[in-house]
Formats: C-alpha cells, structure tokens, sequence
C-alpha cells in the first residue's frame, strides 16, 4: 500500500511539475502591444487599431496600440528589435524597414539580424497628388511643368518609402523637384492642400478623402491596375512609367528572440483575421487591399524590397537624405 501510495504521489508531482511548465511556456500571458513607429492617423496606426479587437479576443489578452514616431520610423522600430518581453510586435510599413538601412548610417539595431517576419497585412497604392490649382493635371504636364517652374515636393517622412518612391519616379521622368521633408504624411498633405508643396505621393488610405472631398488633384496611381475606388485616375504605368508600383506594404515583424512556435501561432491568427469578410470591407472601405503572408514570405519581401530600394540609392548617388 505505501509503495502504491509513493508510486501515485510521483505521478502527482510529475504532472503538477508538467502544468507548471505549460504554464509557463503559455504565449501570450499578459498583454500585448502593438508598436506603430508613426504619428496616429496614419494607414499604419488605421490598421493597427482595426486589428487590435480581434487579435486581443483570439489571443485572450489585451493587445494595445502604442504609437512610436521619429526618424523615419526607426526609434518604434529600435524598440521593437530591443524589447526583450516578448509580449512587442511591430506594425509598419515593411518597405520602411528594408529602406532604412540604405538610408540611415548609424542605427541601433540590425534588420535582418534583429527582426523576424510574422506576416504581411494589407497594400495600399500611394497617389500622386497636386493642389487643385497647379496647371497640370497629367503626369506630362507635370513635368513639363516642373521644367519651368521650381516645385517643392513635399516627403513624408526622410528616407521613408514614399520618399523614395518620389526619388525612383524623378529619375524615371525627369521630374525636376525641390525635396521637401515632413515628420509624417498628414502634414505633407496639409501643406499640399495649402499649395506650399506642389505635389506629393502618399498612400491611399489617408489621401482618398481628402480627393474625393475636391481638396487635391490626383495625377496618378502608383498601382498595377487602375482602382476601384478611382477608376477614372490612371496609373502612373499608363502615363509611361513602365511597371512603376509603390505603396505602403502593412506588415508585422517581432523581435528575432521570440521563439518559432509563437511567431507561428502569431501569423496564423493575424492572416485569419485580416482575411475575414468585415475586417477585408474595412479595409476596403479605406482604400487597401489584403496582402497576407506568412512569416518566411514576409522576411523575404523585406529582403527583395531591400534590393530595390538598394538600386534607387545607388542612382541617386549614395546617401539619399531628405531636402535634397
């Protein structure tokens, strides 16, 4: 009897012993933030807050947005590479984050060594867009017009994709510019509106009312295809930039520390919620469109974009840096 008793209290430890573990080893067990390395009211802290819901209710904890600007994004993104919790995700544009090295010389943490990729979200196209009362109204008189007028064009953000994108798009028409640098987009696109800039290319989800309010004029889409929600806007590829696409990629990344098995678990439930019917009309609604991949499609996209961005730098001259 008292060997049967030792035999069953063992069994107890061991399995008291084996809870603990689990328990411990649970993911997530206390709250979740969402780092957005920009200014609220952006299409990142858009997606970041339409997201939280539903991630908190499938996670079981509370997910907050906590909002992290300044220098072009890296100081959210620093914090993110640095946090050591395992309980801080990033929610950016992931082209910023392939960009960022190209662009920054010295910097607090390593892209590819100190972020991992948990999943792509959602793509919106930037629009090319001028104050209402600029003589041009297609992308070849705007050049034209850039030729014998001196425009400033306003960058949302130093060294940012967008910036970029507007470097890219120069060196593919000759467009002749003045650059001028923002802390973020919804200041470039007030002073668009103000016509202190000229023209400015910014994403959709932050640009679309302010045209469809009659406040700015679109000269193009950066996307593939034409959009649903402007049909009567060309692409920029039909104005004679061949191919030319840009946007804001949504994606998040977490710090290369947090183990597999939650970064999997993390993926799953952020590609689920982004495809459902209410949380696809939302984002619709804000002018993106779904992108989900996984957490190896989302490193690799960082690191094709990197190449890219690698190229416009290069023709640029080296070091691109905002107000040149």
């Amino acid at each position: 009897m008292a060997s049967r008793r030792t035999a069953l209290q063992a069994l107890a430890a061991l399995a008291l012993a084996a809870a603990g573990s689990v328990q411990a080893q649970a993911w997530p067990n206390r709250p979740l933030k969402i780092v957005v390395p920009n200014a609220a009211g952006g299409t990142s802290d858009i997606i970041a807050r339409l997201i939280s819901k539903p991630l908190s209710d499938a996670l079981g904890v509370l997910v907050i947005v906590e909002n992290r600007g300044g220098a072009g994004g890296n100081i959210g993104a620093a914090a993110v590479a640095q946090a050591t919790d395992g309980h801080t995700i990033l929610l950016c544009d992931v082209g910023g984050l392939a960009a960022a090295p190209l662009v920054y010389k010295d910097m607090s943490y390593d892209v590819s060594r100190d972020l991992q990729g948990v999943a792509m979200l959602a793509y919106a196209p930037h629009l090319l867009v001028v104050p209402t009362a600029l003589q041009a109204s297609s992308l070849k008189e705007l050049v034209a017009l850039s030729r014998s007028s001196r425009l400033n064009v306003a960058v949302p953000g130093s060294g940012t994709p967008n910036h970029l994108a507007t470097v890219q798009l120069a060196q593919l028409t000759g467009l002749r510019w003045q650059y001028v640098p923002y802390k973020g987009g919804a200041p470039a696109v007030a002073d668009t509106m103000a016509n202190n800039t000229q023209a400015v290319l910014n994403g959709m989800p932050a640009t679309l009312p302010l045209v469809k309010a009659g406040k700015l004029k679109v000269i193009g889409v950066s996307r593939a295809a034409r959009s649903p929600l402007l049909p009567d806007a060309p692409t920029l590829a039909e104005q004679g930039v061949s191919d030319f696409v840009s946007g804001t990629w949504q994606g998040v990344t977490v710090s290369s520390k947090l183990p597999k098995e939650h970064v999997a678990r993390l993926s799953t439930e952020l590609s689920r919620i982004v495809q459902s019917p209410a949380l696809r009309a939302q984002l619709t609604e804000a002018g993106m469109e779904v992108s989900a991949l996984g957490a190896q499609d989302t490193t690799d996209f960082i690191a094709k974009e990197r190449t890219r961005w690698a190229e416009v730098v290069k023709q640029a001259g080296g070091q691109i840096e905002g107000g040149q």
